[in-house]
């Protein structure tokens, strides 16, 4: 008759046993150099013997680490992660390394499953960039996953607005979006619909909330909630234009790829831009001075980023978590325009 299945303990369960973070668990069991208190590693040790744990194989090994720097995205198709990652590639080559890519669409329960089956190769570096991440993601499992990943010796740097005890580079959306805001303003246009995208993606809140302060109170700005894509940037742009673009003189999307959606539902319908509609993006991709007309935008230094992403995943030595925060500059094109002046 076979057995049951023993139940898996995990480093988790032995750090709650032993009353210590996961991060001093993995230290003493994962034989780091990093110092432990002897009273912490003495009941994390029995704890472990009690609970009768098996360190994974993979942990183990990390000083073996490989030369991979492994980057962990949201979504592997925009414009702006390709520029980066292009860009990491060539920064990681030249200190003969490489980047591995792995997608996980925001979803937290696979952030923590791909952190954890990257972990297995052994990589040099995590690089996370989501707008989606927090110290409670996957109910704090993932936080967990990434201080002991740090503790055997890997380097984890983040970017985007994530607030973790790592490495990390953000953007300043919201300054960033009111110099658009404020430029929009300049052009007399009084009237603006904000392709806004969900609120639940932070990037595209601080974007709408840095065009409504650029804009000022003597703005009328009407929300519209879209999928930050460039189908759900034809969608909204569609439905204003159904609902017969009432006053409105000027629409901004809270990124390239919804703007050029946008454009498209314009042409579609016959309204021109700008004549009739002046249209901004954000993020200054390729495909921005591609379009005709040309979007006005807000550029980022995405290869820069990708270049800065390599340098802080290749460093050596303890970890010193800082935050380093990039500003866009502002792209007029001929998207926009100046409103007409009001008649007689």
């Amino acid at each position: 008759m076979p057995h049951p299945a023993r139940p898996t303990v995990t480093l988790r369960d032995v750090a709650a046993a032993a009353g210590v973070s996961v991060a001093t668990a993995s230290r003493v069991l994962g034989g780091s150099d990093r110092t432990v208190a002897p009273d912490n590693a003495r009941r994390v040790l029995e704890a472990a013997a009690a609970l009768h744990y098996t360190a994974d194989a993979a942990a183990r090994a990390m000083r073996r680490r490989s030369d991979a720097i492994a980057l962990i995205a949201d979504d592997l198709t925009t414009s702006s992660i390709a520029v980066t990652v292009a860009a990491m590639e060539r920064r990681a080559r030249l200190a003969d390394a490489f980047v591995t890519v792995s997608q996980t669409r925001g979803d937290p329960e696979k952030q923590l499953s791909t952190v954890r089956a990257v972990r297995a190769f052994r990589p040099r570096a995590l690089v996370l960039t989501s707008s989606r991440i927090s110290p409670a993601t996957a109910g704090g499992r993932l936080l967990d996953e990434l201080l002991a990943y740090e503790s055997q010796g890997g380097r984890v740097v983040l970017f985007g607005g994530i607030d973790m005890p790592f490495d990390s580079i953000g953007v300043d959306d919201e300054g960033s979006a009111a110099l658009l805001g404020a430029h929009v303003r300049a052009l007399g246009h009084r009237h603006v619909a904000i392709l806004a995208g969900p609120a639940s993606v932070a990037f595209a809140a601080s974007r709408t909330a840095g065009f409504v302060s650029g804009l000022g109170s003597s703005v009328t700005v009407e929300r519209v909630p879209c999928e930050v894509t460039r189908d759900g940037g034809y969608a909204a742009a569609a439905g204003l234009v159904a609902a017969g673009l009432t006053g409105i003189e000027a629409v901004m999307a809270v990124n390239d790829a919804v703007a050029v959606g946008a454009l498209a539902a314009f042409l579609d319908a016959g309204v021109p831009v700008p004549s009739r509609i002046s249209l901004t993006g954000f993020d200054d991709v390729p495909l921005s001075s591609d379009v005709f007309p040309r979007l006005t935008t807000v550029a980022l230094p995405f290869a820069a980023i990708g270049e800065r992403l390599t340098d802080l995943a290749l460093l050596t030595g303890p970890p010193s978590p800082g935050r380093e925060s990039v500003h866009g500059t502002l792209i007029p094109r001929e998207s926009t325009r100046a409103a007409p002046a009001p008649s007689n």
